[in-house]
């Protein structure tokens, strides 16, 4: 059975519940009482409220929201779903607050009937830039509501080419610049030729410019000149590998430290090895008593 998208009033809610639920966690609010309080916030007519609370149900006794979230298949799409996963994984590196970013700005996006080419284009940059792997993603993003039937086998199709071909070229092949430019001078047999047409005549100049380049540059490109939603960064940028000027001072000063105190330990410091050639230590004054 085929799901179909959401009432706006649906995904508004949704912005709404994802950022308060970022937020609050960057305020320290454990995920459970987030849970608890931002129900009483929403709108009653919605559904979103009695979602909720299945999510906290599944938190309570696993941990975790994904689980509860892909059960909820009817509500949550796929794809939402697979990005929470990927942030609740033990050994992922992709924090949890930006994954709730990502979901953020998604809902906005459905909010105002985002065209097919926008989604897709926006869920391909957070796998991409985010590294959560195509097969899974790809898969997710298929079963989304807003596609239709040749968008979706198209995507699938995907997990097989994108190892063979380059993003930019695939987009190429299957957007209105692509025919437009095999119909010049052959303008009789051109329509007889037309396949699958999904991206408009501006994608499909856009993917020729970048043929050869970072698909990152594609991305960017498409939403300077069409307005698609742009991918959040990383939110938590390697601040575990990085450490503050004046930590890292003192923490040089710790180590001198205790490595004198290690030789110490170890039958004292061999000063010889600071004089010069030839230099030998000064015999030990003997001590002046005054009459």
């Amino acid at each position: 059975m085929s799901r179909q998208p959401l009432d706006r009033e649906e995904y508004v809610e949704q912005e709404y519940f994802f950022r308060v639920y970022r937020e609050r966690l960057l305020e320290s609010v454990p995920s459970q009482e987030i849970l608890q309080t931002i129900h009483e916030e929403l709108l009653a007519t919605t559904r979103l409220p009695m979602a909720i609370d299945f999510l906290r149900a599944e938190i309570l006794h696993h941990g975790r929201i994904s689980g509860a979230m892909a059960r909820l298949a009817h509500y949550f799409a796929p794809f939402q779903a697979f990005v929470i996963r990927c942030s609740e994984e033990d050994e992922s590196r992709f924090e949890q607050l930006t994954a709730l970013r990502i979901l953020e700005l998604e809902a906005r996006y459905r909010t105002a009937a985002p065209s097919m080419a926008g989604l897709f284009i926006y869920q391909l940059e957070c796998i991409a830039r985010n590294r959560l792997g195509y097969s899974d993603g790809l898969k997710a993003m298929s079963e989304d509501p807003v596609y239709s039937d040749e968008w979706r086998r198209w995507i699938l199709r995907l997990q097989a080419e994108l190892g063979t071909l380059e993003l930019a070229e695939l987009i190429y092949r299957v957007s209105e610049h692509f025919y437009t430019r095999r119909a010049a001078g052959r303008s009789k047999t051109a329509e007889a030729e037309r396949g699958l047409v999904l991206f408009g005549e501006q994608e499909g100049r856009i993917a020729r410019a970048n043929l050869g380049r970072d698909p990152l540059y594609l991305f960017a490109a498409l939403q300077r000149h069409l307005g698609y939603p742009s991918v959040p960064k990383s939110i938590v940028e390697d601040d575990t590998e990085r450490l503050p000027k004046g930590l890292e001072v003192r923490l040089q000063k710790i180590e001198q430290k205790l490595k004198i105190l290690d030789m110490e330990s170890k039958g004292g410091i061999d000063l010889s090895r600071f004089y010069k050639p030839g230099e030998s230590p000064a015999p030990d004054q003997p001590r002046q008593t005054h009459p």
